[in-house]
């Protein structure tokens, strides 16, 4: 469910219920209500997939090329994360010279970013797979 669904959905219903004082009148305007609500919600989803389909197949790569850019810069910044900030530390230890502090990162927003641009890949490789792209 969407959350302002689930937001809206409490406060309509306790409106309802002081405006229609017949049962079977509240649970047909609820689903009505919550229809709409509904319906609008996927309209806006269709119309942010056309702006997205859109800036994919723009030339520029300022418009097209923002995708790429985040998804490199979180690959970037996982390796240094996970394998370049501890190899350097471990190479600095080895040859017997102290390490300042490295940066460390915000790994939980970091992920957040990229696992949300990896469902979108995934989505895009599962519709290669269906045949429903070239």
């Amino acid at each position: 469910m969407l959350p302002i669904l689930g937001a809206l959905l409490p406060v309509i219903g306790t409106v309802l219920d002081r405006v229609i004082p017949d049962e079977a009148g509240k649970e047909k305007a609820k689903l009505e209500m919550q229809a709409a609500i509904m319906d609008a919600a996927n309209k806006g989803m269709l119309a942010q997939i056309d702006v997205n389909k859109t800036e994919a197949a723009h030339r520029s790569i300022y418009v097209a090329g923002w995708r790429p850019f985040v998804g490199w810069t979180c690959g970037a910044a996982l390796c240094w994360h996970f394998v370049l900030q501890d190899l350097i530390l471990f190479a600095a230890a080895c040859a017997g010279h102290p390490a300042p502090a490295l940066p460390k990162l915000d790994t939980d927003t970091l992920l957040t970013v990229l696992l949300g641009m990896l469902g979108l890949g995934g989505l895009r490789s599962f519709e290669k797979v269906r045949g429903v792209t070239k």
